[in-house]
């Protein structure tokens, strides 16, 4: 697609469409209605053609618009960007052109006049943004303008943006400039240079514009977001990097951004948000009571009993030197029992669906440990039909990633079994427990586990036969009262070649659940049966890679 730009004076948003040719989109001239406009420089060094058509001294509008359309008669291009244009379009320029699209520095109908940014101020609004517009005709016969036919065009998209307490109309103008109109209109651009917008018209006249949406896919054409800030954190990951929480206050999911901190002087850090997140995120996948110690973001333990004080011992004993100063996330209300297991040892911060009678008390004990409640009030055990958000998001340097959770559950009938060896009902049982615990784990992961416990990881190696050699390496010397001996083996993904079967037979692994999936099956399954292994595929992996 080729576009004609037309502008007044400096035509920031043209130089940025020319810069970012969103779509493939690129600027075929631009002109301009003032002899001295800085457009014309910055256009010449981009090489992007160029052409003034100044008004005359007392020039009829019409017969200026004429004039336009006789100087961009020469160039060829399908869509016209108006860019701080100061003269008011009549159907004389309209008619002639294609589609000709304008951005306005306000959420239209707010405030259309000249000076949106200070209306916006003056009205104490807490947001304002721009708009992307077709232009139509806000002129009767003579030329003259009619002022409530200004900037009523059909709106094409928009693009909202905070008004700040100490905000100055300069420094909202430039927000609404560089947060605003930068992103919108090229979005704008790139819909039409892609054929993914309809302009559609009645008597004559645009009316609507319909942005055309792929009903197969629930992913939206744009995402824009809406959250408020809830605290300001003494520091992020380091010291010297700031941080802020921001919180979504639609959000129903159990969920530590909006927990009550019952207990600790402290509040919470940056990395204390980031590992109470992956613990509660672990717990609230069995039904069962179960606890989960979290360090780095990773699992340390998780184990499911009878009993919550179970749970969490169990959880404990996986790795209780890698648990140090970690996080216990647990999922039923904490009662005093457990809370006194918690507090014999160090942990930053504790998390759970409420606490009976005395436990806070408990917890508090412990000098900066900091406690949440999740329960928002009603403590009660919490599990995975409490999952309500589909997605996730992972932001980047310039834009984000947003896919599904991975919400999926094995059940034993969904394993295949591809060993001459077939699983025992107790070893599928705690093949289906690994597994949940597996996806829980930074890539490449393996989790030994014995029962309903782990009893060994090996976490974020970029080598899989090593995440199996420190799994082995951690349930052998550092799980209490346990070891790899007997123990059931989950992997992420497939294993490429037998060297980690080797190495799980050697440290007494007896059954393993992958996703199968390796061009190496074959080998790999004729290794497990030379180790007398039971092995099972899931048919799908489940990688962590942040």
């Amino acid at each position: 697609m080729r576009l004609a730009g037309v502008a007044s004076n400096r035509g920031r948003n043209l130089l940025n469409i020319a810069a970012r040719e969103p779509g493939g989109a690129e600027l075929a001239v631009v002109l301009t209605n003032d002899a001295n406009a800085p457009v014309l420089d910055a256009a010449t060094e981009r090489e992007i053609p160029t052409a003034v058509v100044e008004r005359r001294e007392n020039e009829p509008r019409h017969a200026h618009e004429e004039r336009i359309v006789e100087a961009l008669s020469d160039y060829d291009f399908d869509l016209v960007c108006l860019d701080g244009y100061m003269r008011i379009l009549s159907d004389t320029f309209l008619d002639a052109m294609p589609t000709t699209l304008n951005v306005h520095p306000s959420l239209l109908p707010s405030f259309p006049g000249a000076d949106a940014w200070g209306d916006a101020l003056d009205a104490g609004v807490s947001v304002t943004g721009c708009t992307v517009h077709v232009v139509t005709d806000a002129t009767d016969d003579d030329g003259s303008v009619i002022e409530d036919k200004v900037d009523s065009g059909p709106i094409v998209t928009q693009e909202p943006v905070p008004v700040y307490e100490d905000d100055t109309t300069e420094t909202l103008k430039d927000r609404v400039l560089y947060e605003g109109e930068f992103r919108a209109y090229p979005r704008a651009v790139r819909w039409f240079a892609t054929d993914s917008v309809d302009v559609l018209s009645e008597d004559g006249q645009p009316s609507a514009v319909n942005v055309h949406t792929d009903v197969a896919q629930e992913f939206p054409l744009r995402k824009s977001h809406s959250d408020d800030r809830f605290d300001v954190l003494r520091y992020g990951e380091n010291p010297h990097q700031e941080a802020a929480l921001y919180g979504d206050t639609t959000s129903t999911e159990p969920s530590v951004v909006h927990a009550e901190q019952v207990s600790g002087e402290k509040g919470m850090s940056y990395v204390n948000y980031l590992d109470a997140a992956g613990a509660l995120d672990l717990i609230v996948e069995f039904e069962e009571p179960a606890a989960a110690v979290i360090k780095h973001a990773n699992p340390a333990g998780c184990a499911t009993a009878s009993s919550l004080t179970d749970a969490y011992d169990r959880a404990l004993s996986t790795d209780p030197m890698s648990a140090f100063g970690g996080v216990v996330a647990l999922n039923r209300p904490c009662d005093p029992e457990t809370a006194e297991r918690i507090a014999d040892s160090v942990k930053h911060v504790v998390v759970a669906p409420g606490f009976e009678d005395g436990a806070v008390d408990v917890l508090g004990q412990r000098e900066n440990m900091r406690v949440l409640d999740v329960s928002g009030g009603t403590p009660t055990a919490i599990g995975p039909d409490d999952r309500t958000e589909p997605r996730m998001e992972k932001q980047l340097v310039g834009g984000r990633l947003v896919q599904d959770r991975d919400l999926m559950r094995i059940e034993p009938d969904d394993l295949e079994i591809v060993t001459e060896r077939e699983p025992t009902d107790e070893e599928v049982e705690t093949m289906c427990f690994a597994w949940q615990v597996v996806k829980h784990a930074t890539s490449n992961a393996i989790v030994f586990a014995d029962g309903t416990q782990t009893v060994g990881l090996g976490i974020g190696q970029v080598s899989r036969v090593d995440a199996v050699r420190l799994a082995a390496m951690k349930a052998d010397e550092h799980a209490e009262g346990n070891d790899a001996e007997g123990a059931v083996m989950a992997s992420d993904a497939f294993f490429p070649f037998p060297d980690g079967i080797e190495y799980a037979g050697e440290a007494g692994i007896e059954a393993v659940v992958q996703p199968g999936g390796s061009q190496n099956d074959d080998v790999v399954i004729e290794t497990a049966n030379e180790y007398g292994m039971a092995m099972t595929f899931t048919g799908s992996r489940c990688f962590r890679h942040d």
